[in-house]
C-alpha cells in the first residue's frame, strides 16, 4: 500500500501506527492540528456535523481579515468572499458575493471547495484517494509563488491577473470598441506524495468563476508495461505508469438567497440536421447526469430576475472532462455531475469522513426531493507521461466554468 499523505511523523505517529484501512474502510480520526502560521478550522464558519436525519444549515458567520477577501476589478465588478483552511477539505470559499458594476450585489454560492481528487492507474493499481485530510499538507507559499498579490497566513494566495480580450468591437471608422479583462485568482498548493496540486478559483470581471486544479511536482516513478504507459528517459526500458486525475467539486449554491433555487439541464437535439431544438429538464429530486456534446446545466432563482425580466441563473459546463468511468466499486465515477439536497456531513465525493451520511456522492443522491440543492463536478484528465514531464513537472491543469446568465441585462462592462 503506498501512502501519499506528507504529513508530520511526529505528530501522526499514532495514527499512522494504525492499521491500514481497506478501500471503503472509514478513515481513522486525525489528530487536530495548531502548528504556528497554521490555523485550525475555523469553528465560526466550519460546517458541523448534522444530527441524525438533519440537514439543517448553521447560521453564516462573518469573516474577518485575513480570512475575508474584497475586490473591485478595473471595470467596477466586484467580489466579496471569504477562506477557510479547513482539515479535510483543505482551501474552501465561503459567501461569494458578486456586484457587477453600478448594480446591487448578489450572492452566487455559500461555499465551494475541492471534493476529492481520484487517482486510479491504468495497470489497475494503485488507484488513490487524495483528499481526505488535505489541509494538513497545505504548502507555505513565497513570494514569487504569489506574483502581484498577497499571501494570507502563509497558505493562501490572493492575487489578479489578465485574462485577455474581455471584448472587441470592430466599428466603422473609429476606434475599436475593446477592452482587457482581469481575474481576482485565490489559490493554495498542497504537497501530496509526489505531486503538488495548486487549487484555484479566477473570479472574472465578467461575473464568470473558474475553478480548477493544476497537477505539477514529480511523477510517481511507477514503471509498467507498455500497454500501460510511456517509455520515460533514455531507451525504451523504462515506462512510466499512465493514471487518471479524476477531480470533484462541491458546490453549495445560493443563488440571490437560498431559497427557490432550481437545477435545470439543456440539451439540444438534432445533431446530423440542420435544426437544433432546445430540451430543458428541471430536476425536482436529487439526480446524476453526464456530460454530451452541447448539454449544460444551470442553477436558477425562481423569484428573482434581472432589467429584462428574465430569470437569474449561473451555468456550470464541463465539457473538456475525459469522462473516467471505473469497475462497479467506483460507482462515483459514473456520472459528470451529481445534485444532491444539502446535508452538512455529506463533505466528499469519495471516503466520506462524516460516520452519519454516506461514503461516496453516488450514494447521496437517493432521490430526495431537491429544497436546497448542491452540485458535484467531476472533471477527468487522463495523464500519459512524456519525457517533458521530467523533474519539475509541467502543471496540467483541469477545471470548468461556471457562466453567469442573466444576471444583468447587458454586457456589464
Amino acid at each position: 500500500m503506498f501512502l501519499r499523505l506528507t504529513l508530520s511523523c511526529a505528530l501522526l505517529a499514532g495514527w499512522l501506527a494504525a492499521p491500514p484501512s481497506a478501500p471503503g474502510a472509514p478513515i481513522p480520526p486525525l489528530p487536530s492540528l495548531t502548528s504556528p502560521g497554521r490555523p485550525a478550522e475555523p469553528r465560526a464558519t466550519a460546517e458541523p456535523r448534522a444530527t441524525a436525519g438533519a440537514g439543517a444549515r448553521p447560521p453564516a458567520a462573518p469573516c474577518n481579515a485575513p480570512y475575508r477577501v474584497d475586490k473591485t476589478l478595473p471595470n467596477g465588478a466586484r467580489w466579496q468572499l471569504c477562506w477557510e483552511m479547513r482539515n479535510v477539505e483543505g482551501l474552501t470559499l465561503t459567501r461569494i458575493v458578486y456586484t457587477p458594476r453600478g448594480q446591487r450585489p448578489t450572492t452566487v454560492l455559500r461555499s465551494t471547495s475541492l471534493a476529492q481528487i481520484h487517482v486510479p492507474y491504468d495497470r489497475g493499481r494503485p488507484r488513490y484517494h487524495d483528499i481526505g485530510s488535505l489541509g494538513y499538507t497545505a504548502v507555505p507559499l513565497r513570494a514569487a509563488d504569489c506574483p502581484l498579490g498577497e499571501r494570507r497566513e502563509q497558505f493562501v494566495c490572493v492575487t489578479t491577473r489578465a485574462r485577455g480580450h474581455a471584448h472587441l468591437k470592430a466599428v466603422p471608422e473609429q476606434l475599436n470598441v475593446t477592452a482587457q479583462g482581469r481575474d481576482l485568482v485565490v489559490f493554495a498548493a498542497f504537497q501530496v506524495g509526489w505531486y503538488t496540486y495548486l487549487a484555484e478559483w479566477a473570479f472574472s470581471d465578467d461575473g464568470s468563476i473558474t475553478p480548477r486544479v493544476g497537477a505539477t511536482g514529480s511523477l510517481a516513478g511507477f514503471t509498467t508495461t507498455p500497454e500501460h504507459g510511456w517509455p520515460i528517459g533514455v531507451g525504451a526500458t523504462g515506462f512510466e505508469a499512465s493514471h487518471t486525475h479524476n477531480i470533484f467539486w462541491r458546490l453549495d449554491f445560493d443563488v440571490a438567497g437560498r431559497a427557490d433555487d432550481v437545477v435545470e439541464q439543456y440539451d439540444f437535439s438534432g445533431s446530423g440536421t440542420a435544426t437544433r431544438k432546445i430540451e430543458r429538464t428541471a430536476f425536482a429530486a436529487e439526480a446524476k447526469a453526464v456530460s454530451r456534446p452541447m448539454r449544460w446545466w444551470r442553477v436558477v432563482d425562481g423569484k428573482v430576475r434581472n432589467a429584462d425580466g428574465h430569470r437569474v441563473s449561473w451555468e456550470i459546463n464541463n465539457s473538456d472532462t475525459a469522462q473516467y468511468r471505473g469497475p462497479a466499486d467506483e460507482a462515483f465515477t459514473r456520472a459528470d455531475l451529481y445534485v444532491t439536497d444539502y446535508r452538512s456531513c455529506e463533505r466528499l465525493a469519495t471516503v466520506n469522513p462524516s460516520p452519519r451520511c454516506a461514503r461516496s456522492v453516488d450514494r447521496y443522491t437517493n432521490g430526495e426531493r431537491l429544497a436546497d440543492p448542491v452540485l458535484w463536478v467531476n472533471v477527468g484528465f487522463h495523464h500519459v507521461p512524456r519525457d517533458e514531464d521530467a523533474d519539475p513537472m509541467p502543471s496540467h491543469w483541469q477545471g470548468f466554468r461556471i457562466t453567469p446568465r442573466d444576471v444583468t441585462a447587458k454586457n456589464p462592462y
